[in-house]
């Protein structure tokens, strides 16, 4: 079972500094790694499109594998303080650079280059591998290897062919509503006006095959007021409350992230 998340532009509102910003978001990216998040949906709210563009371009940032940064994202000022953030250490990024060590039937990430004309793909071996593959030039691509030293030959694979997590996906959408309406799965909405989540419903909704989104609201907004008179609307959903008692005037995102996915991850596995 699939699970994501959704987190608001806003997310990042109760920051003032960028620096502070950027320590959130590593944060909210280890959350993520660590419960093996499948997509990661920032949805706008509010006139917050700067701190929607740091928190996606951070979160995609830190998803990538260390020896591919460079390829894929140039200087810029949203990385301006990459150098307070937390690596994730997830199975894509714990590769050997020592070429000796790979094995047929090793996956890896890598990024398409051309050189003289044809497709080749860095793994961060200091070697360029043919690729034949179907993503274009300047993108990623999942690899497996079909040889190993010397004459490397790779096919390009999806990742969910891999028995391990490979990492999350970082997608926009224009409002909360429109995901949620184009949403295929359950819904689980997180917020202290929802029943207090038990055993019982969570491993009910978790027993299913089918995806499911978390959501989360924004430090000035819940849900049900981000939603407003469309949340009658909204389909498949359950409102649960993780935090019941809670002895603080608010939860913070990331203390949210992180308590319910541990929730959820307990039953899931229990």
């Amino acid at each position: 079972m699939k699970i994501s998340v959704a987190i608001p532009e806003s997310a990042l509102s109760d920051e003032s500094l960028k620096l502070d910003k950027t320590r959130k978001i590593s944060v909210l990216a280890r959350a993520c790694a660590i419960f093996k998040i499948d997509t990661i949906y920032v949805y706008q709210e509010g006139n917050y499109r700067e701190d929607g563009n740091l928190l996606v371009t951070i979160l995609r940032y830190l998803e990538t594998p260390q020896f591919l940064r460079r390829r894929l994202f140039p200087k810029m000022n949203e990385l301006k303080f990459a150098g307070v953030l937390y690596p994730l250490k997830i199975p894509s990024h714990s590769t050997p650079a020592n070429s000796k060590k790979i094995n047929v039937g090793d996956v890896r990430e890598g990024v398409i280059v051309s050189l003289k004309g044809k497709k080749f793909i860095d793994v961060g071996i200091n070697e360029l591998i043919p690729f034949f593959g179907k993503e274009n030039v300047g993108k990623r691509a999942t690899v497996q290897f079909k040889t190993g030293y010397p004459d490397f030959s790779v096919k390009e694979i999806q990742r969910n062919e891999t028995s391990l997590y490979w990492g999350y996906a970082v997608k926009e959408r224009a409002s909360l509503f429109s995901l949620l309406t184009e949403w295929q799965g359950n819904i689980i909405i997180t917020s202290r006006k929802g029943r207090t989540a038990t055993k019982e419903q969570l491993t009910k909704y978790l027993s299913s095959d089918l995806p499911i989104l978390v959501v989360f609201g924004s430090p000035e907004k819940g849900v049900h007021e981000i939603l407003g008179g469309k949340m009658k609307n909204v389909q498949n959903a359950k409102t649960l409350n993780f935090f019941p008692n809670q002895a603080t005037e608010t939860v913070r995102l990331d203390e949210a992230l992180l308590g319910t996915l541990s929730i959820i991850n307990a039953y899931k596995i229990g």
